[in-house]
């Protein structure tokens, strides 16, 4: 679909209650099948490939949080729907963290899974930087197995040998062009917990137990900051707690939107 002249790849299944499910970094639409084949029996849920991933437009240089949210904002308004349920992961809540503060009338709840709400910091900017210039210098291909172990926990790797192999394919498959963009308007991150604390909207917070990127201690601040939100600590998971524990999370994903 063309939206904000580039051309948005989706998956748009089921009906009843809208749900869109925004991806993380450095991933594709494909992260959300377990969602997407579970939650559309019950809701419409779509899955976006995001600016600069899976097969959405690739458009080098940066591209800040805002403007991946105005994107979502653009699929939204050419699906004709008002407001949506927005679940993320990693960057993807930290999109609709974005999308909340500047258009919290199209925001019906939000669930942010494995996130960081806090501004970046000079040295997490300077790292990203050095991440954009690494990932066009070598692909992604050194760095996706670099992290693979923070991804999904260790040990998951060796149980979970086919979620593995999709995480390093979607990982390996991202342009380094579209990742560099976006790792370049992170490093601009600004700060969601004031926005967050004013929010007004049903929350769900979510994180893996054993998420090195986003502790549960982050988890749990953000829970403090939103107004009766919910948390959920999904046992035997890392960063990627919809594909480690794909039951557990759709669960708690569930639970939360039967009480909207």
């Amino acid at each position: 679909m063309r939206v904000n002249d580039i051309d948005i790849a989706y998956d748009d299944k089921g009906a009843g209650l809208p749900v869109l499910l925004v991806h993380g970094h450095p991933f594709d639409r494909s992260m959300w099948r377990p969602q997407v084949e579970q939650l559309s029996s019950r809701y419409r849920t779509i899955a976006p490939d995001l600016r600069g991933y899976g097969e959405t437009t690739v458009v080098p240089g940066k591209t800040p949080l805002n403007v991946f949210a105005d994107d979502l904002i653009g699929l939204l308004d050419r699906l004709d729907l008002d407001r949506a349920v927005l679940c993320g992961l990693s960057m993807g809540g930290q999109i609709v963290m974005e999308l909340h503060r500047t258009h919290p009338e199209r925001v019906h709840a939000l669930i942010l899974a494995d996130t960081f709400p806090e501004a970046e910091t000079p040295a997490g900017r300077e790292a990203r930087h050095a991440a954009a210039e690494r990932a066009l210098r070598e692909g992604m291909g050194p760095y996706a197995d670099e992290v693979l172990d923070k991804m999904i926990a260790p040990r998951n790797v060796q149980a979970l040998p086919a979620v593995a192999a999709h995480v390093l394919r979607m990982m390996r498959g991202t342009s380094p062009e579209g990742a560099a963009a976006a790792l370049r308007g992170r490093a601009e991150r600004p700060d969601y917990l004031d926005s967050l604390s004013r929010t007004t909207v049903p929350a769900l917070v979510v994180v893996g137990e054993d998420d090195e990127y986003t502790p549960v201690d982050v988890a749990r601040r953000m829970h403090s900051t939103i107004p009766g939100s919910t948390l959920a600590v999904i046992p035997g998971a890392a960063h990627l707690p919809n594909l480690e524990r794909p039951e557990e999370f759709t669960g708690a994903v569930e639970r939360f939107l039967d009480t909207l």
